[in-house]
């Protein structure tokens, strides 16, 4: 089955009611074998795109993820760059902010990990969480110290001007050759409890859950909204979001590999063509290395 990006993809200025787009969709696949014939192939794909990505040194690429707890974003990370050079792609995982990061801009710590031209940058959670979390639990505001103009702190005005912001940075990176592709795996409320009660009998997850992961879903309802708050002022054409359903991990996987593929495509890389210099010089070295004795 074809899987087409735009299905997923958030139009720019749309109005977004996460109950309205789906956790779970028809499986894309009709069996593993099927999952990984196809992941396999895309990788194969990926892999050539991210050595034109890295000979022409002209773009960028950050691949953001944003998710609840349970969702997936460590295996379709793990699984869809499974074929690419590690080399070549950086991935940062950012949990609670340091003491000095807290004194810095919201957007500091992450801008210094943005991916230079030629790389793949994965954002593992990212400055999102500026506008996610700490809109469900604004009390975090006041580790940040922050000043208070006549708007104050935790209004409707506070979290515009945050998505503002984050929407100039990224406009700002693509004019300077960064495209970037946002990802929000969407997870069902009850899919997660299922998830988190197996962790329990897995000693290799077992290690995750903790109260705080049971806590959290009682903000359920202010995390959707944030989310559907959050996606719909901060999806623009340049860099979009993508609402994967995220129930069936083997769907959401084959979505978010489609998905970068198409991304890397669209650039329409090719190799460098040497100019007259540097064909002169190409021809002085072989010419070299063919007369040794």
């Amino acid at each position: 089955m074809k899987i087409r990006s735009a299905q997923f993809r958030v139009a720019q200025g749309k109005r977004v009611d996460l109950d309205r787009w789906p956790t779970r969709i028809d499986p894309l696949y009709g069996s593993q074998a099927e999952v990984e014939e196809v992941l396999a192939a895309h990788a194969a794909r990926l892999r050539e795109q991210q050595n034109l990505l890295y000979a022409s040194n002209r773009h960028a690429i950050l691949l953001i993820f944003q998710a609840m707890d349970a969702a997936g974003k460590d295996g379709a990370i793990a699984h869809v760059m499974s074929g690419v050079n590690p080399q070549g792609c950086q991935v940062f995982s950012f949990k609670h902010p340091s003491a000095t990061e807290l004194d810095h801009d919201f957007l500091w710590r992450t801008t210094q990990c943005l991916p230079e031209r030629g790389r793949i940058g994965i954002f593992n959670r990212s400055y999102y969480e500026e506008v996610l979390i700490v809109r469900v639990h604004p009390e975090l505001l006041r580790a940040e110290n922050l000043p208070e103009d006549g708007d104050g702190l935790d209004t409707r005005r506070f979290w515009q001007r945050r998505f503002e912001s984050i929407v100039d940075l990224e406009r700002h990176l693509h004019a300077n050759g960064t495209r970037i592709v946002k990802f929000f795996l969407h997870l069902s409320r009850e899919e997660q409890r299922r998830r988190f009660v197996q962790r329990f009998d897995q000693p290799e997850k077992n290690w995750k859950i903790g109260p705080a992961d049971i806590a959290e879903r009682r903000y359920w309802p202010q995390y959707m909204a944030a989310y559907a708050d959050c996606l719909a002022a901060t999806s623009t054409r340049r860099a979009p979001w993508y609402v994967v359903p995220a129930d069936d991990k083997r769907n959401a996987r084959m979505i978010v590999s489609q998905i970068v593929l198409d991304t890397l495509l669209d650039l329409d890389l090719t190799y460098p063509k040497p100019d007259c210099a540097r064909s002169a010089e190409l021809k002085a070295l072989r010419a070299a290395l063919e007369n040794e004795r």
